[in-house]
């Protein structure tokens, strides 16, 4: 298979040489078999104008060309093309240029008896086409036939270099994939390969479902679910059958395909870029084969007897085992193979049925041995195509065509008998090392670590839910369902994506330098960030009291108030408190990380957890205060765990919550990193404060820790990152207004930063105001917006539009009343 990157490019950034890719490629699985680097066609070919003509005086079929190169001099040149004349624009390979091509060297030479210097290429000499009748002859874009006269103006540069005017900057790798990877046989799934290798995000190409514009009276009748689970059917009006776009032949030339009309065009790249045959049926020869314009089409095997003439014009004879698509119970097409004459799309043709569907690979094979064939089509669907985005390729085919042929869709009918390719895979960590070895490291030699793992897989769209039992549960995606079956599968895609290169040679030795696992330095670095914070580390027994619900219980406790292990890190904190405070060592701020147990229907299952208690005055001496205590505030404790996370590199949203029965109903948030729910933080509720005789501002939170540990083992937050400080001034606005109090303080600050931009550097809260002169279900809010470029010190006129915008969109969007 051919690969363009160019059109890779578009799919998945490359900031390697073609060299590099190719090695990657082949060291994950590939075989890359050569690299076609088309600018090389055309390297010293460059754009000339003919500036007078003259028949050679020895030579009838040639001729005498004075041609413009820019090199400030005209060269002469013997040309044999009928349609050399003067005032065209060509393509010129000057003097000592390659054309690998027709292998050949340009050099001083005569003709004839004639000198000529350098030769004037037609698109065969270059390497773009078979045959061609005579010289390129090079026009604007606004005149883009050759049937147009001598005196067309082409307003391009004398002497630039033709190949990004032919599209020749390309360079085209020959790919071949493994049999089971029939999902890698098109471009989105060598993109999604270079995205995992690379690391660099993935782009892919979709249409927008379209809604049909009319009821065409199409239906699906008899589709045989065993040989086709899906079946889609399309029907488009309107359509104008033209020469596909420069764009699309050159894609298609790159790929190796001629191009042939519009419509074909599409239907092939999309076969290219998604792996997914189509067919486009005439509309009106389909119904005329029908018999009737209600078509209803269906897929079955054929009738021993039944013949067809194919696109190649050729007569065949079907048995059983032939798949054919019928129109009113008509073959019109072998199915998955190639489509029917009597209703190819023509010239003339306005209307289209556009096919997309899956056939089952054995059917196909069967299909097309029985007829002597094997088309591209065919060699795809014996291999499997991708059974879960058929409705992706379908939607990016019609997209292509209402945009590039003006039709309108008019119809859409769908069969689909899918099963579910739900796949899941338990996937050990040790089973991982123990079947891969060592890795090769700065060091010498080490295991390979479990975040990497977890990196690979996710980069190749595995899912993976962390099971407790040394691994994960790993959920295959829809289109690598019927390649990845097992464990080993899995262990096959981490050591290709890791690279073999990278793994130990020799066998690991006797002793090793001892090293903390990714969990334990994770676990330390959290625990270090809360002792920075001024917390204490409290650790309590596993075993509780039982009676609660889903406990695990011991069969042999030693103590009956040891009896249970624990499920919940937060009733022995809340015990420790109120232990500190009789015995008269004052409030207590501290955390523990515990693991706890549950039951889980008759499963047992375990996980370490976070908690943590805050409360009273943190102050040693109260001398300022004459000895009194001041009571922690909701906002200190929450400045408290945002030390935290800062410490720890990460960002944390609020959001009001009043679901957890032992927190204040109105001062308690749940935490959000990264759009899940990290855990809970608030103050502990009035209740059970005056029932376990604790101060009224006690406070609380709980994590959860594993998602914690992926945020913080993600390289972005491992690795500091400098930003350098800007050395210009800055600017402060300060904005007051009214706001309804539902509105959240942090929802406020991330709408002002989207609608400041760039310049806007720092929102802060600096008031806060309830009473009298507020109106009802609203409070004032004073905030103070920091605005600083890093070139330049910013006046007015910069600042202003900014600020204007952050006013316009909390006017519209939160409906405030602004004071400032």
């Amino acid at each position: 298979m051919r690969i363009s990157l160019d059109w890779l490019q578009q799919l998945v950034n490359l900031d390697q040489t073609p060299e590099d890719l190719a090695h990657r490629l082949t060291m994950a699985g590939f075989e890359v078999e050569d690299i076609e680097d088309r600018s090389t066609w055309a390297d010293g070919v460059v754009v000339g104008k003919i500036v007078e003509y003259a028949k050679h005086p020895d030579a009838d079929k040639l001729g005498v060309c004075q041609v413009d190169i820019g090199s400030g001099e005209l060269q002469q040149i013997v040309c044999g093309a009928a349609n050399a004349r003067a005032g065209l624009y060509v393509a010129v390979a000057t003097i000592g240029s390659y054309l690998p091509c027709v292998d050949l060297t340009l050099k001083p030479t005569k003709l004839r008896g004639v000198p000529s210097n350098g030769m004037i290429c037609s698109l065969s000499e270059i390497g773009l086409a078979k045959e061609s009748d005579g010289i390129h002859e090079f026009y604007d874009e606004q005149s883009a036939t050759a049937s147009d006269t001598a005196t067309t103006e082409w307003t391009g540069k004398i002497g630039a270099d033709v190949r990004p005017l032919l599209a020749l900057t390309d360079v085209v790798i020959d790919l071949t994939a493994t049999a089971n990877r029939a999902d890698a046989q098109n471009m989105v799934g060598v993109a999604r390969e270079v995205a995992a290798l690379t690391g660099q995000d993935l782009r892919l190409p979709t249409g927008n479902p379209i809604a049909p514009a009319g009821s065409d009276p199409i239906a699906l009748a008899a589709i045989d679910a065993t040989v086709c689970p899906a079946y889609i059917a399309t029907t488009i009006s309107g359509v104008t059958i033209a020469p596909s776009p420069d764009w699309l032949q050159r894609r298609l030339d790159a790929m190796g395909l001629r191009s042939i009309n519009n419509v074909v065009d599409i239907t092939n790249l999309v076969m290219l870029e998604w792996g997914q045959p189509l067919h486009a049926f005439d509309r009106d020869r389909l119904a005329e084969v029908a018999g009737t314009d209600r078509l209803e089409l269906g897929v079955r095997l054929a009738n021993a007897g039944e013949t067809i003439v194919t696109l190649d014009e050729k007569e065949r004879s079907l048995s059983d085992t032939s798949l054919v698509i019928t129109a009113n119970d008509r073959p019109v097409a072998l199915g998955g193979v190639m489509g029917g004459a009597a209703t190819e799309v023509h010239d003339g043709t306005t209307s289209l049925m556009l096919e997309a569907a899956l056939f089952e690979p054995p059917a196909i094979r069967r299909s097309a041995r029985s007829v002597g064939m094997r088309t591209d089509a065919s060699g795809r669907y014996e291999r499997g195509v991708n059974f879960a985005e058929l409705e992706v390729a379908c939607d990016r085919a019609v997209s292509l065509i209402v945009e590039l042929t003006g039709g309108t869709v008019t119809g859409r009918a769908m069969v689909d008998t899918r099963p579910s390719l739900t796949n899941a895979i338990e996937l050990r960590v040790s089973r991982v090392r123990k079947i891969l070895g060592q890795i090769k490291t700065a060091d010498g030699t080490g295991e390979l670590p479990t975040a990497e793992m977890e990196r690979i897989l996710q980069s190749l769209s595995f899912e993976l839910t962390a099971n407790g039992n040394d691994g994960w549960t790993v959920t295959v995606p829809d289109y690598r369902a019927r390649d990845i079956e097992r464990e080993i599968d899995l262990i096959e895609e981490i050591a290709r994506v890791y690279g073999y290169d990278n793994f130990a040679e020799t066998l690991p030795i006797q002793s090793a330098r001892g090293y903390l696992s990714t969990e334990y330095a994770l676990q330390r670095q959290v625990r270090e960030a809360f002792r920075a914070a001024g917390l204490t580390e409290l650790m309590h027994y596993s075993l509780v009291k039982p009676g609660l619900e889903n406990q695990v219980t011991l069969a042999n406790p030693l103590f009956a108030e040891y009896a249970a292990m624990r499920t919940e890190l937060m009733p022995a904190l809340i015990d420790a408190f109120q232990s500190n405070l009789q015995n008269g060592n004052g409030a207590l701020n501290g955390f523990e990380l515990g693991r706890v147990f549950w039951l889980e229907g008759e499963a047992y299952r375990e996980k370490d957890a976070i908690a943590g208690i805050l409360g009273g005055d943190p102050r040693v001496n109260r001398w300022t205060t004459t000895g009194k205590e001041t009571p922690m505030s909701w906002f200190e404790a929450k400045g408290l765990l945002e030390s935290v996370f800062d410490r720890l590199g990460i960002e944390v949203q609020y959001r009001p919550d009043a679901e957890s029965d032992r927190l204040h109903p109105g001062r308690t948030a749940s935490l959000w990193l990264r759009g899940r729910e990290l855990g809970k933080f608030g103050q502990l509720h009035p209740q059970l404060c005056q029932a376990r005789e604790l101060p009224r501002e006690v406070y609380s939170f709980e994590f959860d820790l594993d998602l914690l540990f992926a945020a913080l083992g993600q390289d972005s937050v491992q690795v500091p990152h400098f930003q350098s400080f800007s050395t210009f001034p800055a600017s402060d606005r300060d904005l007051a207004f009214f706001v309804p109090i539902e509105a959240s303080v942090s929802e406020l600050e991330k709408a002002m930063f989207k609608a400041g931009g760039k310049l806007l550097e720092a929102v802060e809260l600096f008031d806060e105001y309830r009473g009298d002169s507020v109106p009802q279900g609203q409070r004032s809010l004073a905030f103070r917006l920091v605005y600083r470029a890093s070139d330049r010190t910013l006046q007015d006129k910069d600042v202003d539009p900014a600020h204007q915008k952050v006013r316009d969109l909390l006017v519209k969007r939160f409906k405030v009343d602004l004071r400032s």
